[in-house]
């Protein structure tokens, strides 16, 4: 078996929407620049990726979807068409070229499911893809083609795969859940701050699925100012017994990182425990269910300079069996402190006294066990059937 590959080119980090949006590829170079000084990323673990063709994009999204991407990226889509392609909101503007940016990162997504099935590694980074939030026919959450839907029906299609799709970023993986809701041989989960605070608002633990793919759609909302001892035993114990109950043939995860304490965007409260753990709790399960079969994607992440390069770097050492401890790079700290707004953090992990006790804490813990047991449900009465 060869090392697990890393996908990197320029080229993705072509899609951006402006200096000012949130969505920022910063965070990938800074990613790939601090993996490569602290010499954990070698030269021949690196794979270009290629350009997802458009045959390959309308295995999940609409031809109309896609030809009206093309003609906003050259300033050509009528401004009445906008909305009902979710275009020009403050989520998902338009910019320059967008098909072509977006058609990189797919094919980055592609690229890794093509090492991991014909390249001979068993796992792929690919962290400009995850971008959970793109429907058929609409943009959406900064989102505009979902490079992890389009990865799943390709690996069904092409290698015949049952595929099991983990997203622990803090947003709900709607566009993935509801691409697949009906579709027994494609099982999500995902677990996510609650939608009563936070976008897209969906995610409820009673999506279980439909039709031939009822019991294969997994939630677990958490509540706000969730923390590591909570956040760690849900993901373990949901992962173990779904990988467990579902046989997977591959497990493509969305590794979003903005559950984070620091992140601007959410309410949650993990840390880089919460970012050492998860990467082992996927890995574990690839090699007990799916052959070591593990491709693992980007996705949110809007603390791009504290939080996003470590977190993702945690990924990395995952699959190549390091771990990472101590103090980062001081090269990689002294080229970015010069750009940063904050002062970056010089350690792997962060200080236990990040911030001050959360007094609903036991209240916390209690309701997202709640979700957890009704999330399984299913699983453990079939099992007491059995």
């Amino acid at each position: 078996m060869t090392k697990p590959v890393f996908i990197f080119s320029d080229q993705l980090l072509t899609y951006k929407f402006s200096n000012k949006h949130p969505f920022n590829p910063l965070r990938f170079k800074m990613t790939y620049e601090l993996l490569r000084e602290a010499g954990i990323l070698q030269d021949d673990q690196i794979v270009k990726p290629r350009k997802a063709t458009d045959e390959e994009i309308k295995l999940i999204h609409n031809e109309d979807y896609v030809n009206a991407i093309k003609l906003a990226g050259k300033g050509q889509l009528p401004t009445s068409q906008e909305s009902s392609f979710g275009l020009n909101t403050d989520d998902t503007p338009i910019f320059e070229d967008m098909h072509e940016a977006s058609a990189w990162l797919v094919g980055a997504t592609l690229t890794a499911v093509e090492q991991v099935f014909e390249g001979g590694s068993k796992k792929a980074l690919s962290l400009g893809g995850g971008l959970h939030h793109g429907f058929r026919g609409r943009a959406s959450g900064f989102c505009i083609y979902n490079d992890s839907s389009i990865a799943i029906e390709y690996m069904k299609q092409k290698y015949n795969a049952r595929v099991l799709y983990i997203d622990t970023d803090a947003h709900h993986g709607d566009g993935v859940q509801w691409a697949f809701y009906d579709d027994p041989d494609v099982c999500t989960f995902s677990i996510h701050e609650t939608g009563r605070y936070l976008f897209p608002g969906t995610g409820n633990v009673s999506e279980k699925g439909a039709g031939k793919g009822y019991g294969y759609s997994f939630n677990i909302p958490v509540d706000a100012f969730t923390e590591d001892e909570s956040w760690i035993p849900l993901i373990e114990e949901a992962i173990d017994e779904i990988a467990a109950y579902f046989k997977p043939d591959v497990i493509i995860s969305q590794n979003g990182v903005d559950a984070h304490y620091w992140d601007p965007l959410t309410h949650l409260s993990v840390t880089m425990k919460s970012y050492k753990r998860v990467p082992e709790i996927v890995n574990r399960a690839a090699d007990r269910y799916a052959e070591g079969r593990w491709i693992a994607v980007g996705g949110g992440g809007y603390d791009i300079w504290r939080v996003v390069p470590r977190a993702w770097s945690l990924i990395w050492a995952e699959m190549n069996k390091i771990d990472l401890q101590g103090k980062l790079p001081s090269e990689w700290l002294t080229k970015w402190q010069t750009k940063a707004p904050v002062q970056l953090p010089e350690h792997w992990e962060d200080p236990h006294d990040l911030y001050k006790p959360i007094p609903r804490k036991q209240e916390i813990c209690e309701k997202n066990e709640i979700m957890l047991q009704r999330a399984l449900q299913h699983i453990r009465n079939e099992r007491k059937s059995v």
